[in-house]
């Protein structure tokens, strides 16, 4: 991993700052220099990616992730995403295809949703690092604090919000949601993996989680365009 740029997005900064000022903190920081230092390789290379892509003050959807991508030029920093040029793993084929059967959408050439980060969709892993050919590598090692302080900061936000939680890990964060804000929608569906995105009883392929969040933004006024390059 290289060494990744703390700044974000003013309105994410205290939360970063007293992650960075907590135990949590400075344990998982500790553990990223101590693994470096035996040459681990870590993903992503930016793991506060989305924090800058994606503003607090613009924030309309949140979308969370678990771990990110453990291969070899494919985590970059947002949840599922992958950068242009990669193969589009089996959860993101499923969003693509979703995304196709929802809202009618042809399939994007590249797996990259940075036009999403950018238009206010908070792609958010619930773990921000791990190491290549080791999932969950990182878990419980501190970022948890972080990302649990972001959830919490998103949901205390006022402005409409769609929390798309799809998945037993990202479900899980439901409370957390409830507990912090109010006025927002919660989607809940099966994690978009091949194992589970057809399963009952909240199967992911057809649950219209897009569609759904289009219109109810578009009824409060915080339009979000799903629109990715074909």
């Amino acid at each position: 991993m290289q060494r990744w740029n703390p700044v974000v997005d003013p309105g994410w900064q205290p939360v970063l700052d007293a992650w960075l000022a907590s135990p949590a903190g400075r344990g998982a920081l500790d553990f990223l220099q101590q693994r470096g230092a035996a040459a681990a390789q870590i993903y992503p290379p930016d793991p506060l990616r989305a924090l800058r892509l994606t503003p607090l003050a613009e924030t309309r959807v949140v979308i969370l992730g678990q771990d990110p991508y453990h291969g070899l030029g494919q985590a970059e920093g947002l949840a599922f995403s992958v950068p242009q040029g990669q193969r589009l793993p089996p959860s993101l084929r499923n969003i693509c295809k979703e995304l196709q059967r929802d809202l009618g959408q042809q399939p994007p050439m590249s797996g990259h949703l940075g036009a999403w980060a950018r238009r206010g969709v908070l792609l958010l892993n619930t773990v921000l690092t791990v190491e290549d050919g080791a999932p969950a590598s990182h878990a419980k090692r501190g970022w948890e604090a972080l990302t649990d302080a972001l959830i919490v900061a998103a949901a205390a936000d006022p402005a409409p919000k769609v929390f798309m939680l799809w998945g037993a890990h990202a479900q899980a964060k439901a409370a957390l949601i409830a507990a912090a804000g109010t006025g927002h929608l919660l989607l809940q569906a099966n994690h978009p993996s091949p194992l589970s995105a057809t399963r009952p009883p909240q199967p992911f392929i057809g649950c219209g989680h897009f569609s759904q969040a289009a219109a109810w933004l578009a009824e409060r006024g915080r339009a979000i365009d799903w629109a990715l390059d074909a």
